[in-house]
C-alpha cells in the first residue's frame, strides 16, 4: 500500500481526503504516462457507481486525461467487472473505475486497470503517488508541471456506452441454461447494478424482483446489498421467491439468499462452484484460492469433497495473483468477490450469480441444498479505528495477546489480527465452536490494543 493508494485504489471521505483535484492529477498523470511512448493515440475507458461525488470526480478526470492528450472514453454508470472487461476487450491502455465498493455516499475512490483488465502495478501506482506529492524530478520531469496537450494533440471525449452494452450482451452468453421457471430476487444496492442486473436476468428468462434499485446518489449501499443482506432475505422469504442475488455498491460482490431465506455467502459460492469445475474435469490443480478469512467450515467441506485449498492475504488482488502465478481458476473472499479466471479477470458479481444459477438448475437441487455441506463457524469481527496500523501489529504486548487467545482455543479455532487495505482500522477476529467464546477472545484482544493507546476510538 501506498501513501494514497490502498489494496483497492485511492479511497476516502469525497471533498475531505480525495478531492477533485486528486482527480484531475490522476487523469493528468494518466495521459502524460501513456503519450510517452509516442506510438499511438491513447485511449482511456472511465466508469462510476451511482453516487453523488462519482460524476465531480469523472469530469476531474476527464479534463486531466485530455489536457494530457488522452482520448477519454466514457461508460458512464456501470460496474468494476465491466470496466475490466472492456479495457481488455477493445484494447485501451488503461481503464478508471471511480467507486468506493461497499461504503457509503460519503465516500469515494479511483480505481485503476491495467490493458489485460487487471488491477494496476505498484510500479505505476508509485509514480502516481510521486505527482500527487509534486515529486516530478523522481519522474524525471525538469519543468514546473507536466506537459499540456495543444491543437490537435489534445484528447477528445467519446460516448461509449456501447462498450457497456457489449458487456451486458457478454454475461448473458455466458449461462448455457434458461432461467424462465425461476423466481429470483436481486438486491442492486442503488448502485452500478441497478439497470445491468435486471437486463441480464430478463434476457436469461427469470421472473425478476428488484429491491434497492433506485438510485439519488445520497442511497448507494443504504441498509441495501451485498453488505447489508438483512432486505433481500426478508424479500425473498415474503416473496416466495427461488433464490436471491445481492450486490454491492460497484457489483463486483454478490452474496446468495437460498429459497429458505438463508444467506449463502462467498465460502458458500466458492464451495458450490468448485464442486460443479470438479465434477466437469474444470477445476484446475483441483484447488480453491481463498483468504486468511475464509471460515474453518469451508475448509472442512472442500476437504470431504476432496478439493485442495491455498490461501492468500486478505483482498482480491492477492486472490488473482495466486491465480495468475499458478493457473488455479477460481478463488474469491468470504464477502463475495468471486473470480472465474475462464470469464473475468476480477470479481463479477453479476456473473457469479450466473454461475450459481447454473449450478442450481445442473443438480436439479435449490440452494440450501448445495450450501449445506459447508458449516459455518462462529465468528466475530471487530473493527479498531487506529492512528498507526504499523504500531498495532508490531507492539509486544498486542502480540502477547493475539498468541495467548489462539493458544486457549487450542487448535478448536483461530484468532487473526489484520490491517484494513482501506481504512485506518485495525479488524480483530475469532473463529470457535460458539460465538460466546469468539466475542471473549476478540473483546480480550481489544482491549490490550486499547489500554496500550493505540486506538482512537476509545
Amino acid at each position: 500500500m501506498g501513501k494514497y493508494f490502498g489494496t483497492d485504489g485511492f479511497r476516502g471521505e469525497a471533498g475531505v481526503t480525495l478531492t477533485s483535484e486528486h482527480a484531475y492529477k490522476i487523469g493528468r498523470f494518466l495521459g502524460w504516462y501513456y503519450s510517452e511512448s509516442g506510438r499511438h493515440r491513447v485511449r482511456i475507458v472511465i466508469g462510476k457507481d451511482t453516487r453523488r461525488s462519482s460524476y465531480m470526480f469523472e469530469y476531474a478526470i476527464v479534463a486531466g486525461l485530455t489536457a494530457s492528450g488522452a482520448d477519454a472514453y466514457m461508460l458512464h454508470v456501470t460496474t468494476t467487472p465491466s470496466v475490466s472487461y472492456v479495457v481488455a476487450g477493445d484494447e485501451f491502455d488503461c481503464g478508471i473505475m471511480i467507486s468506493a465498493s461497499h461504503n457509503p455516499f460519503t465516500d469515494n475512490g479511483i480505481k485503476l486497470v491495467n490493458r489485460r483488465g487487471e488491477k494496476m502495478d505498484d510500479a505505476t501506482i508509485e509514480k502516481i503517488e510521486l505527482y500527487l506529492d509534486g515529486r516530478l524530478d523522481a519522474l524525471g520531469v525538469t519543468a514546473p508541471d507536466l506537459p499540456f496537450a495543444k491543437g490537435e494533440e489534445l484528447g477528445e471525449i467519446v460516448d461509449y456506452a456501447a462498450g457497456r452494452n457489449r458487456y451486458i450482451g457478454y454475461l448473458i452468453s455466458l449461462s448455457r441454461y434458461s432461467f424462465k421457471p425461476y423466481r429470483i430476487g436481486l438486491d442492486c444496492a442503488n448502485g452500478s447494478a441497478w439497470m445491468i442486473a435486471k437486463s441480464v436476468f430478463e434476457a436469461l428468462g427469470a421472473k425478476v424482483s428488484l429491491i434497492n434499485a433506485s438510485p439519488d446518489g445520497l442511497n448507494i449501499n443504504r441498509g441495501a446489498g451485498s453488505t447489508h443482506i438483512g432486505a433481500l432475505c426478508r424479500h425473498v422469504q415474503e416473496n416466495n421467491l427461488d433464490v436471491g442475488f445481492a450486490f454491492d455498491g460497484d457489483a463486483d460482490r454478490c452474496i446468495a439468499v437460498d429459497e429458505r431465506g438463508n444467506v449463502v455467502n462467498g465460502d458458500h459460492i466458492l464451495y458450490i462452484l468448485a464442486n460443479v469445475l470438479k465434477q466437469n474435469g474444470e477445476l484446475t490443480n483441483n484447488t480453491v484460492v481463498t483468504t486468511i478469512m475464509s471460515n474453518m467450515g469451508l475448509y472442512r467441506a472442500l476437504t470431504d469433497a476432496g478439493i485442495d485449498y491455498a490461501q492468500t492475504t486478505v483482498g482480491d488482488r492477492y486472490v488473482w495473483e495466486n491465480m495468475a502465478e499458478t493457473g488455479n481458476c477460481l478463488g474469491g473472499e468470504q464477502s463475495g468477490h468471486i473470480i472465474m479466471s475462464k470469464y473475468a479477470t476480477t470479481g463479477d458479481g453479476i456473473l457469479t450469480a450466473i454461475k450459481i444459477m447454473e449450478a442450481v438448475i445442473s443438480s436439479k437441487l435449490p440452494l440450501s441444498k448445495l450450501a449445506e455441506p459447508v458449516k459455518m463457524y462462529p465468528q466475530v469481527l471487530k473493527n479498531v479505528r487506529v492512528a498507526d496500523k504499523a504500531a498495532v501489529r508490531n507492539n509486544a504486548a498486542v502480540k502477547a495477546a493475539v498468541e495467548k487467545a489462539s493458544s486457549e482455543l487450542n487448535g478448536n479455532g483461530r484468532v487473526l489480527l489484520r490491517e484494513s487495505g482501506t481504512e485506518p482500522v485495525v479488524r480483530v477476529m475469532a473463529e470457535a465452536d460458539t460465538e460466546a467464546l469468539c466475542e471473549r477472545v476478540v473483546n480480550g484482544v481489544v482491549a490490550v490494543i486499547r489500554s496500550e493507546g493505540l486506538a482512537e476510538d476509545r
